[in-house]
């Protein structure tokens, strides 16, 4: 429904700015009041790469220049017209209002709630400002200009009630008219700005959950961890916003629409609320049904009034909302059924040992990069590639990357290094750890730190194992600043950097906070590498130099014979087409096509 607040949002305050065009010129055709907001719409959707922070720097004084514009514009027109107005804060006219208009002016409501909603929106920011500055931003700005703003009108429209249909344009003193129509014009894409912004939030919070298909995260902020930008649904929402702009009729059922999808978002959020307040806050129990209750007693007012208007254009954000409800499902149980497919398929490693170090076929020259979501254990896609061809890699590394939920990994935290099996099988697993913000910008470049790291794993095994019986050698000591510093090159030199390693059991990895090193002294290359280590290290280059193949699995998910007819529907059809037009993983990897060799599977749930 979120999403749906998404595309209404843009596509009634673009057109209702736009809209004043034709006040002064009531003869203009609406087509070009369209083509204008369409165009407006264009430009706002096309300025989201830039992110959050810099289109709000750029819209920030034009967001108060607004509230200060309506609300002045009010209390003038307050004093103006009638002061009388005033009178309506009394909440004894509600009661009057709706007593005696009967059912009629009950669904009014509907329209009515769309003088607050665009508020709401102002907390869809809560990841991407802090909570007081949105706090102060409402209270001293947003509320009390609202206000001034309304209650101008009403005093304009004692005076002009065949003004109501556009009474906002129409009360603008002329002298200012078209600066205020340029500022309201340039506040409308503010207001969508936010709505725009949280449908990306939503939308990665679904990734992250394997909700949603694999589709391109942009974080564009160092500073906030919530300012994205997903390009992929940038342009669908601003497809369906001009569908919307342009499809229907006239600005009613836009607002019918708008209104359905705002009320049922603030109702769901009240209900999470609740739940907030009991599991999270531990609250109180008379503080929460007194929160809820005034809660529900508001807006199901407004609910039961936007109910009465569901077939003048409120069907629209039900359909959208149903429409990713199914999508958003489909995805995430065909995800689900896969990794648990994968889980429970992987390879013991006494079926590997009982191998032996041939592994039962030709080792070929070569080094096979073997992709798997798997951080433990062997993957399927292995037994089910040397079950099916005759001969493997003289080298094979099982490479997991991981994205982590902070900004950046440091280089010499990025890899995690491990042995599987005994040496002569020359197995290896390989986790890559990346914050939100590192890039794979270079295959090459990505192969390289690899391989260094492979190669330094093997140095620093040969190191731990001469050095067993001494005390100048420790895993979990003090860290000294030489074992930082001093380090082994692929060519025996040394070199400086920083690195954490972690050499652990065959099948387990944990992360070490305190680097291998040495305590009294870094001892040179020719004390510690071995003939062992040298000839594992010169048999790694010349496999290296043989060529590296990247091996990735794509595992075909389908549904069952005998299966009803509605799951092979949205496992067959539904499922395939959308992981035929999400990201590939090859993608995401920036993988070369001339050494990418896919293994295929299927799987039937």
């Amino acid at each position: 429904m979120m999403i749906g607040d998404g595309i209404l949002t843009p596509a009634i305050s673009v057109l209702s700015a736009a809209g004043g065009i034709k006040v002064n010129n009531p003869h203009m055709n609406n087509g070009v009041v369209v083509v204008v907001a369409v165009l407006i719409l264009v430009g706002l959707f096309s300025l989201q790469h830039y992110g959050t922070d810099k289109v709000g720097w750029l819209f920030a004084p034009i967001v108060l220049l607004w509230f200060l514009l309506i609300g002045g514009i009010g209390i003038f027109n307050v004093w103006k017209y009638d002061i009388r107005v005033l009178k309506a804060f009394s909440p004894l006219y509600i009661y009057r209002y709706l007593s005696r208009g009967g059912k009629d002016n009950w669904t009014s409501l509907g329209g009515i709630m769309l003088s607050i909603t665009g508020t709401e929106a102002l907390f869809a920011d809560l990841a991407h400002f802090p909570v007081s500055a949105i706090q102060i931003a409402f209270t001293l700005v947003v509320f009390p200009c609202l206000l001034a703003a309304y209650c101008g009108q009403a005093a304009y429209l004692i005076n002009h009630r065949d003004h109501v249909s556009d009474a906002f344009y129409r009360s603008i003193p002329e002298s200012i008219y078209w600066p205020v129509f340029i500022v309201a014009t340039a506040a409308a894409t503010v207001a969508s700005q936010a709505t725009i912004s949280a449908t990306f939030s939503i939308i990665k919070q679904a990734l992250a959950l394997g909700c949603f298909p694999r589709v391109k995260v942009v974080h564009t902020s160092k500073k906030f961890l919530g300012q994205i930008y997903v390009p992929d649904i940038n342009w669908i929402l601003m497809i369906l916003c001009i569908a919307v702009t342009a499809g229907f009729e006239n600005k009613r059922q836009i607002g019918n629409a708008y209104g359905t999808a705002v009320v049922l978002v603030m109702l769901v959020t009240t209900l999470l609320m609740v739940l907030i307040m009991i599991l999270v806050w531990r609250c109180h129990w008379i503080l929460v049904l007194l929160f809820t209750g005034l809660s529900l007693v508001v807006e199901c007012a407004y609910l039961f009034a936007v109910l009465f208007k569901v077939n003048q254009g409120g069907w629209v954000p039900l359909v959208i909302a149903g429409a990713f409800l199914i999508i958003m499902y489909i995805w995430h149980y065909g995800t689900v059924k896969r990794y648990e497919f994968e889980m429970h398929s992987k390879v013991s490693m006494a079926w590997i040992l009982g191998l032996g170090p041939s592994l039962g076929l030709v080792r070929v020259p070569g080094i096979g990069l073997v992709y798997t979501e798997l951080a433990s254990g062997v993957p399927h896609i292995f037994s089910h590639f040397i079950t099916n061809l005759p001969a493997i890699h003289s080298v094979v590394v099982f490479v997991c990357v991981k994205y982590l939920p902070v900004y950046t990994v440091p280089e010499e935290e990025r890899f995690l290094v491990k042995r599987i099996g005994p040496k002569n099988f020359h197995i290896f697993r390989c986790v890559a750890r990346y914050g939100y913000k590192d890039l794979h910008k270079k295959d090459d470049d990505f192969e390289k730190k690899l391989f260094d790291n492979l190669f330094l794993f093997v140095r620093l095994e040969a190191m731990m194992e001469g050095c067993s019986d001494s005390d100048e050698y420790s895993i979990y000591g003090q860290q000294t600043q030489q074992s930082r510093e001093a380090l082994l090159d692929n060519n025996g030199n040394t070199t400086y950097s920083n690195m954490d390693l972690t050499i652990t059991s065959v099948d387990s990895i944990v992360p070490v906070k305190s680097p291998i090193h040495v305590n009294n002294t870094v001892r040179s290359s020719g004390q510690v590498s071995s003939q062992t280590e040298s000839a594992e290290l010169e048999f790694l280059n010349s496999c290296r130099d043989a060529g590296v193949v990247h091996i990735m699995g794509n595992t075909v998910v389908m549904a069952r014979r005998g299966s009803r007819f509605y799951k092979r529907i949205a496992i067959d059809y539904v499922y395939a087409f959308l992981r035929k037009i999400c990201r590939e993983n090859s993608v995401i990897f920036n993988v070369p096509h001339e050494s990418l060799l896919n293994v295929g599977q299927v799987f039937f749930v």
